[in-house]
């Protein structure tokens, strides 16, 4: 029996920007999201391979950050 020969090279992978979709739908949602985000930055400010963002959408592989 044959079997097909498989692909060496990966699929070019698309990452979006965004969702579309507004950060918080009313200003309580909002202040949550500051709350959270204000508090993890101080919970690492000494620690230099943390960064802390609201509303920031990434994607790593391999080496890429995008």
């Amino acid at each position: 029996m044959v079997s097909p020969a498989q692909s060496l090279t990966q699929p070019e992978v698309i990452y979006p920007d965004s969702d579309g979709q507004p950060m918080a739908n009313n200003t309580e949602q909002f202040r949550w999201i500051v709350v959270i985000q204000q508090n993890l930055d101080w919970l690492y400010a000494d620690d230099l391979n943390v960064f802390v963002a609201g509303d920031l959408s990434t994607s790593r592989t391999g080496t890429t950050t995008r």
